[in-house]
């Protein structure tokens, strides 16, 4: 006789998703980046919660607390190192993070109430902040992507604070007499939120265009107007904004000049960004070979743009029109 065949609960159905996600993202950049080492938590931690949850494994249970607050410093170093910063040795003083867990699983129990949540709230709250300044507080982000950078991490961020409030509405269900909700609410809420940042986590907008020149230390800017006569002449003679994985980090080294420092100055003299800024000189150039007869994904890829949505938001931006719509505009009319 052939007994049940065994269930495979949401979490673990949603942990599968993540590291087949996590496959993909390592495949793909041929490294483990921190943004896959992100996911590789969220996957680790939604299969724990399945295995403590819904199939009782021995010691799960305790391990479960301690692997939750590795996510926390993941997303934020991730978020630093992808878009803002070159990895620092004083990163890995967040590793004292799950020692605290450890110790006060051990010591106090109870604080783990306290401790995990605002863990969550702190880290999270850190990353919304951080992307109040706007795209070019990102250094590292693709120029390309616009706002999108900014405005994933923001979700990511505010997904991790949702996060904490997972306890307090188990909380809420028990109070009511209702503890029977406390596996969905883990397993709806808690992994929900997981999954929605491990996905995040693997936009193309938030992968780094940094390189190895990127790390070293800009020399002092030249006064503002100088600069500007010389941002201008660079971008002309050598076109860097070319290059579909130019950042504010890399066109700040190729001019000898802090990231801040330039970025003051494009915003002083445009009165907008420096993705804006690049972003209207690769349409300029994306027009140039519309006129000369290429096509709409000759001329995307040509102009410094590898993704057809962002060349079509930001034609849209400039021109009013979409690509197709503006080459078409510029045929001759018949009599």
């Amino acid at each position: 006789m052939i007994g049940p065949m065994p269930s495979l609960p949401i979490p673990m159905i949603g942990a599968l998703v993540l590291f087949f996600l996590f496959l993909r993202l390592w495949i793909t950049q041929g490294r483990i980046s921190p943004l896959a080492i992100l996911i590789a938590l969220c996957a680790a931690q939604t299969a724990i919660i399945a295995l403590a949850q819904h199939y009782l494994v021995p010691g799960t249970r305790l391990v479960q607390p301690i692997t939750a607050t590795l996510i926390p410093p993941a997303a934020w170093l991730a978020f630093q190192i992808t878009a803002v910063r070159p990895a620092r040795r004083a990163d890995l003083l967040h590793g004292l993070v799950p020692v605290t867990t450890l110790a006060a699983l051990l010591t106090a129990p109870a604080f783990l109430d306290v401790l995990i949540p605002g863990l969550f709230v702190v880290y999270g709250a850190a990353i919304l902040l951080a992307t109040m300044a706007g795209p070019d507080a990102q250094p590292r982000a693709a120029l390309e992507s616009g706002a999108w950078p900014a405005q994933i991490w923001r979700i990511i961020g505010i997904a991790l604070i949702a996060s904490a409030f997972s306890d307090l509405l188990i909380i809420a269900a028990q109070a009511a007499g209702a503890g029977y909700l406390q596996p969905w609410i883990i397993s709806l809420y808690s992994v929900g939120n997981l999954i929605l940042i491990g996905a995040l986590s693997l936009s193309g907008h938030l992968q780094s265009g940094q390189d190895r020149g990127d790390d070293q230390q800009a020399p002092s800017a030249p006064p503002d107007g100088a600069l500007w006569a010389r941002v201008e002449h660079y971008m002309d003679a050598q076109r860097p904004y070319l290059d579909p994985e130019l950042t504010l980090s890399k066109l700040a080294r190729r001019l000898g000049v802090p990231a801040k420092t330039l970025s003051s100055t494009i915003n002083r003299a445009t009165g907008g960004n420096v993705s804006r800024y690049v972003n209207t000189a690769r349409i300029e150039a994306a027009q140039e070979a519309l006129r000369s007869g290429e096509t709409v994904t000759g001329a995307m890829l040509s102009s410094g743009f590898y993704t057809k949505s962002n060349f079509n938001r930001e034609f849209l931006r400039v021109t009013g029109m979409t690509p197709s719509a503006w080459r078409d505009a510029q045929a001759p009319q018949g009599l």
